[in-house]
Order: structure tokens, then sequence, then C-alpha cells
């Protein structure tokens, strides 16, 4: 992700808005008028958000106010926040956005559109789809690894980072992606034998991206979206591959940045207006144009140079269904178990 001069001023008006803020008013959403609305976003989607919450602004005269973070650091604040509520409207990845509504932290609301969407709740719905995938800086690594044991090579020792599962929503899609092709037992096997090549931990995926480009590390995980916006908007150095599991075939699944109204906000009303508008074919019409995202909608049906890449980065790659119920059941303890094999407990 690109972060924009304007992402990086509404971050720190978020910030002292929130430090400044009493404590949170009913669902009903405050005092008529209300100008502003605050968002609590996993990263990746900045380029997008940029333009359309001045667009939002121009329309509805209200500003909006974002903090952007790792999708487990988002839900974790709005845990922290709880009785004191800051966020309006909350954007994060599966599974978090299941642990938010399970948790009490979502209120319902149905955005106009949501009947176009998958995998729509009465509490959250998807927005922009994405998918797990890993880059690489080619002036590093002449071929992009071909498989996952590939990554265990001597070539990646302290050159190879991913994002932490159970703060990151890319580094739980890792945990999640390895247990599916390999196994639970033997995901983790993996992932103990890989912490040899392993740089340590980050709580955000969009932080790798720069020490990829510069060659700092040579590999590490990311989203399609997110990459692609960085390859191209940045200029950043690196490339999308996506690496086999033991039947020889390259897979991937889809990880959708997904909404819902914060329960509590003091600016519910303005949240209510933000969602739709998000979710409107307009605003939708160009998220692949402007985030390399894929709408959510099924209505909508991009043609954009942008949207091709997308799915040329996805040609021969095998989509595979994730159960989100079933993975938030088991989400604790595989969390758990992921920090017991690593030593991380």
């Amino acid at each position: 992700m690109r972060r924009t001069p304007l992402a990086l001023a509404t971050l720190a008006v978020a910030s002292l808005a929130l430090a400044a803020c009493g404590s949170g008013t009913s669902d009903s959403g405050g005092a008529d008028g209300d100008k502003t609305v605050t968002v609590y976003s996993a990263d990746g989607l900045g380029d997008w958000y940029s333009k359309q919450f001045v667009e939002f602004e121009k329309q509805t005269g209200i500003t909006v106010q974002m903090i952007e973070a790792g999708s487990g650091e988002v839900v974790s604040r709005l845990q922290k926040e709880k009785a004191n509520v800051q966020a309006d409207l909350v954007v994060t990845l599966p599974p978090y956005i299941q642990k938010a509504d399970a948790d009490g932290l979502l209120q319902p609301y149905t955005p106009a559109g949501a009947d176009r969407v998958t995998g729509a709740t009465d509490t959250y719905v998807p927005l922009v789809d994405n998918y797990l995938c890993f880059i690489y800086n080619p002036d590093k690594v002449d071929t992009a690894p071909t498989t996952f044991d590939d990554l265990l090579s001597p070539t990646f020792a302290k050159k190879l980072q991913y994002s932490t599962p159970g703060q990151a929503g890319d580094g739980t899609a890792v945990l999640l992606h390895l247990q599916h092709i390999l196994g639970k037992d033997k995901a983790l096997e993996f992932l103990a034998k890989l912490e040899a090549n392993n740089v340590g931990p980050s709580s955000s995926t969009g932080k790798l991206q720069p020490k990829v480009s510069k060659g700092e590390i040579y590999v590490a995980n990311g989203d399609v979206q997110m990459n692609l916006a960085s390859i191209n908007n940045d200029r950043s150095n690196f490339k999308i591959f996506f690496p086999a599991g033991p039947d020889g075939r390259a897979s991937t699944f889809s990880i959708p940045y997904t909404m819902g109204l914060a329960a509590g906000a003091p600016h519910a009303d303005a949240g209510r207006e933000l969602a739709d508008f998000l979710l409107s074919t307009t605003a939708q019409e160009q998220v692949s144009q402007q985030a390399y995202g894929v709408p959510a909608r099924a209505d909508v049906k991009p043609t954009d140079a942008q949207f091709q890449q997308v799915e040329q980065a996805l040609q021969g790659v095998e989509i595979w269904p994730a159960d989100w119920a079933k993975i938030l059941t088991e989400m604790d303890a595989d969390i758990a178990a992921y920090n017991e094999a690593l030593g991380l407990a």
C-alpha cells in the first residue's frame, strides 16, 4: 500500500482526536449533523480510501478520520476501547471481523447493496476481495521459489519474514493456508523449521513491502491487492508468487476486506452513510483502478487494466473456499499451538 500524504494526515488527526474524545455514545449515533466519522481499518486500501473519502466529504460534509493497523490490532483496539468506543466503521480481514462480531464489538447494519455481496451478514459485509500471496525481490533471487520447501533453503537465512499469525490478517492467512495444504501438525512443523530463516515477528504485513523492495529481506508474505498497488503506485521492486504445496499445485484463498459498524459507535449515523457510500456501485467500480482490489459486489464487473493485472496474477492458481465459521471456532487454539511450536508462548 502506498501511504499517501492524506493517509498520513488523517492518521495523525485521528490519533489526536481519539486521545481527546470522551466516552462513547449510544448505538443511535450521537447528535444530528455529526460531521466526522472514524474508521479503523486493516492497512492496504489507502490508495482507494484517500480518493473515496475526499468524494464522500464533498457529498456529505462529513470528514473521515482513519486509523490503519494490522487486522488483529484493529480488533484488539476495539476490545480495549469497549467501554469508551472511538471507532464508527471497522474494516478488517477474516477471521478477525468474525471475532469482532462474536465478541459483541459490532452492531447490526445492512448497507445498501449488501444483497449483491456473497458472505454478507446482518453485522458485516465483504467490501473488497483479496487473496493471499508472497513476494520476492528479483534482484536478490533469480527466480521465484517454486514450493514452500524452497523457502527452507539457506539462501533465505534471516532474509525471509512473514507477518505474525494472531496479529496480522495476512499472517494468520499464511497459517491457515499451510494448514489447508499440509494439515495442522505438519504446518506447525514446517513453520518451526522456517524459523531458521525468519527475521522475526511483524504485526503488519504492509511494513514488509519496503523491506523486500530495498533488499533488506528477500521474501515475505503479502496479498495480491496491496502488493500490486505497491508495485504499480510506488514502483516497489518485488514480484508476486504462489508457492506450491506437496501436490505441486499453486493455490490460495480469498481474504476479503470486510466492514461492520462498531457497537456503540459515537457517530453511527455517519458510519452508516460511509458504509453505504463505500459499497455503492460508483465506489466499487473504482476499487480496482485505484487500488487493485476486486469489487465485493457481484453486479460490478471491472474491465480496467488494473483488474486485468489481478486476473493475470491469479492465472493458473487454484482458489480454495475457506470455512470462516469453523476457522473462528478453532482460531484461539490454533494460535496458541503456533506460539507453543515456535517457542513464543
